[in-house]
């Protein structure tokens, strides 16, 4: 029978005991419980000869780390009091594994002291072993995830997910960006930039750029640009179909000859013509959605082709001249189809008060199937200077309706970094606010001397 230890306190609410307590007075905590203190270490030798670790020297001020000890620098014995054999290592160096492993350093020792003579299986090989568990892989040695196929969409989140038809990421379910939630394209004379801003959830403006050659092959400079009407039904499709077919239309009216600005009253007509077809959805759709009215958008595009300026518009998107030395005045090109315009058409309100107006913005002009009778304004210019052309919807001018701010706005150097130029007026709309899509085309016109004045 062991011998009740002798304690000072009790090892549970530190209570002072005295001796030959076999209960503590203040908890009832049972005494004789408590293992007696041992005589002998674990491998037989006595308490008081355990192996005395050496001390690890602190790191000093230069934060050089303290040095490495491995197990044959430290005297001691193994669990059945036998002296640690000397590494394989430092007899002699090892060959190395098949397949260029790594031997193991320190061979296990077996029971009765002698060496092991297999060695104990390398981690490499367990991690990269078919028939070896996944779980409690070290991460560091485990083999890569095999390189995903060509062309594989990865999310921008995880990074390693691979992004599933519906917009999510497979792995970590995070939501990728749309396609169209930012877009640049830059041809050799005109560019273009699209941003759904900072409060829309989706992107409802598009744009169309190209080049063309008239018959005598002098290139034509096309710039579309589109903002679906938000209170419509899909309008990222009407815009969408819109510029690409209104891009189409120019494209193949352009190289035959037609008068640009004939082409862009044309091109307007065939947007009109794919938005509406939209709107041809089956019966047992509109049963399902009886609310949904139809697809619409507004158009604003320009051509620029042999000295001309030719600009042509549905809606309140809208086409800015400004010429490159900035002594001309800069101009808007464009009159909106829109509540305010009439008011100020009709001189029942100044321009400032009625765009102050809540119903400012309301257009009275549109593409799409319930809009009311199609009337594509268009109209032609010539220059009497090189300049840009700014192309863009209301998620810009907004945040630069004057002209004079319009101007301050387009970089100097506009005609010779369209693209860049695009980026720093979308970027404007952004610093302003974002509160709407934004969308800008610029287009350089170069100055031909031997136009002048209005068409």
């Amino acid at each position: 029978m062991s011998q009740m230890p002798q304690l000072s306190a009790c090892p549970s609410c530190e209570e002072p005991l005295e001796s030959g307590d076999l209960f503590c007075g203040a908890c009832g905590f049972d005494l004789s419980v408590v293992p007696a203190r041992p005589d002998a270490s674990p491998n037989g030798s006595p308490a008081a000869a355990a192996a005395q670790w050496p001390e690890a020297p602190e790191v000093d001020s230069s934060d050089v780390p303290v040095p490495t000890h491995r197990p044959h620098d430290v005297p001691g014995t193994d669990s059945g009091g036998t002296e640690l054999p000397e590494p394989a290592a430092a007899a002699a160096p090892a060959e190395p594994g098949p397949a260029g492993q790594e031997p193991d350093e320190y061979p296990l020792p077996a029971p009765g002291g002698t060496v092991a003579a297999e060695p104990a299986a390398s981690p490499v090989a367990a991690a990269t072993d078919p028939a070896a568990p996944a779980e409690g892989a070290d991460p560091r040695t485990s083999a890569p995830e095999p390189t995903p196929a060509a062309g594989t969409k990865l999310c921008v989140a995880c990074r390693s997910g691979r992004v599933d038809p519906d917009g999510y990421c497979e792995n970590c379910g995070h939501a990728q960006p749309r396609e169209r939630d930012h877009m640049e394209q830059e041809l050799d004379a005109v560019a273009a930039v699209s941003d759904r801003g900072l409060r829309h959830h989706r992107n409802e403006d598009a744009f169309a750029i190209s080049a063309a050659a008239l018959p005598d092959g002098s290139p034509a400079v096309v710039a579309i640009v589109c903002d679906g009407v938000s209170s419509a039904t899909r309008p990222d499709e009407a815009s969408l179909a819109a510029s690409r077919a209104a891009n189409e239309c120019l494209q193949g009216a352009l190289p035959r000859g037609t008068h640009p600005q004939q082409a862009m009253h044309d091109a307007i007509i065939a947007a009109a013509d794919a938005v509406n077809a939209l709107a041809a959805e089956p019966a047992s759709a509109r049963e399902h959605s009886p609310h949904q009215n139809a697809p619409a958008c507004t158009l604003v595009g320009s051509i620029v082709a042999g000295g001309l300026l030719v600009v042509g518009w549905v809606g309140d998107s809208r086409a800015y001249w400004v010429p490159d030395d900035r002594s001309g005045p800069t101009v808007r090109l464009t009159e909106d189809d829109s509540w305010a315009a009439q008011m100020v058409a009709a001189g029942l309100m100044n321009e400032a008060e009625a765009y102050a107006d809540e119903r400012a913005h309301a257009i009275t002009g549109w593409l799409g199937a319930d809009a009311y009778e199609l009337e594509p304004h268009t109209a032609s210019f010539k220059p009497d200077r090189a300049g840009v052309v700014v192309v863009c919807t209301d998620g810009l001018w907004n945040y630069a309706e004057a002209v004079e701010e319009m101007a301050g706005a387009v970089p100097a150097d506009a005609a010779q970094r369209p693209l860049h130029s695009a980026q720093v007026l979308v970027g404007h709309a952004l610093d302003g606010g974002g509160h709407d899509n934004v969308t800008v085309a610029v287009v350089p016109f170069p100055f031909v001397p031997q136009g002048a004045g209005s068409a």
